[in-house]
């Protein structure tokens, strides 16, 4: 027995460093990271074979998804981010057992790298408002309380219409990230698009660019990962004005054009003056 202890702590040890590869080309890649997380049966893997059609296990049994499967998907309707990276994780108990926490590790380690989480609530379950308080305390308890997250009532089809109604109305009013949904029908997803959508504006910052012409694969970057606002394609090189993550922002910082301008007005102070408007008082530093 203790040695096929010794075996599996091996063969979870390689997990999570094919796992910690697997996360370092997904940060590299730009694609923002939803997870999907939730009281065990909320309807997690069905919503994501819902927008991505992946066949992911989909079943009412008790972990039925043990390792954490991430698809790059397209969501209908999004501007923000024309893609995401969205991924599916293990389904949450009361006093998860601590022999079962090494098990869980590469999933839990999903949730804290992801960059929003979606907090999938079976509200057909009686107990739902208790399961919620339960998710919300492991989620504190690994470090991820802190991130941004969409509650998603699911599973509307299984309640009356009033019922239902009442929801998404609470889901409409409330302060943070809620949408009303059915996984199981489709019904309420472009709605979970646009509250996903505003949930990850907050992750971009705004940038405006002018990269040479020999960036073109910054700017079909910009494109996959940010949004851009006005593009326009100068002697020098591309303009871009737009949103991207902030990651990206950094290293596209020396393309900035406030950064370039500034420069500019610092050579021009010695080299390039005005004097004619200079002479006459019409001769100011820009201001950027």
């Amino acid at each position: 027995l203790r040695d096929r202890i010794l075996v599996l702590k091996e063969k979870i040890d390689d997990v999570q460093k094919q796992r910690d590869l697997h996360r370092r080309g997904r940060k590299k890649g730009g694609l923002p990271v939803l997870a999907l997380v939730g009281y065990t049966n909320a309807g997690k893997s069905t919503l994501l074979n819902c927008l991505t059609k992946a066949g992911i296990l989909a079943e009412n049994i008790l972990f039925a998804t043990l390792d954490p499967t991430t698809r790059r998907v397209k969501l209908p309707g999004y501007k923000t981010h024309p893609e995401v990276l969205l991924t599916d994780t293990v389904g949450f108990i009361q006093k998860l057992p601590t022999q079962l926490v090494a098990a869980f590790r590469a999933t839990l380690e999903e949730v804290r790298e992801a960059d929003v989480l979606v907090h999938v609530l079976d509200v057909s379950n009686p107990t739902w408002k208790k399961q919620e308080v339960s998710v919300t305390k492991v989620l504190e308890d690994i470090g991820a309380g802190d991130k941004p997250i969409v509650r998603v009532f699911n599973k509307l089809d299984l309640l009356d219409e009033e019922d239902a109604e009442m929801l998404k109305y609470e889901a409409v009013c409330s302060d943070d990230y809620s949408v009303g949904i059915s996984s199981f029908t489709g019904a309420g997803l472009s709605d979970f698009v646009a509250v996903v959508e505003d949930a990850l504006s907050g992750l971009l910052v705004p940038v405006e660019l002018e990269l040479p012409y020999s960036c073109g694969q910054e700017v079909n970057l910009i494109h996959e990962v940010g949004s851009i606002e006005i593009i326009d394609y100068r002697e020098k090189g591309t303009y871009v004005m737009g949103r991207v993550p902030r990651s990206l922002a950094m290293k596209l910082d020396k393309y900035s054009v406030a950064q370039r301008d500034g420069l500019v007005d610092d050579e021009s102070d010695e080299d390039e003056l005005d004097w004619a408007a200079l002479g006459k008082g019409r001769h100011e530093k820009k201001i950027v």
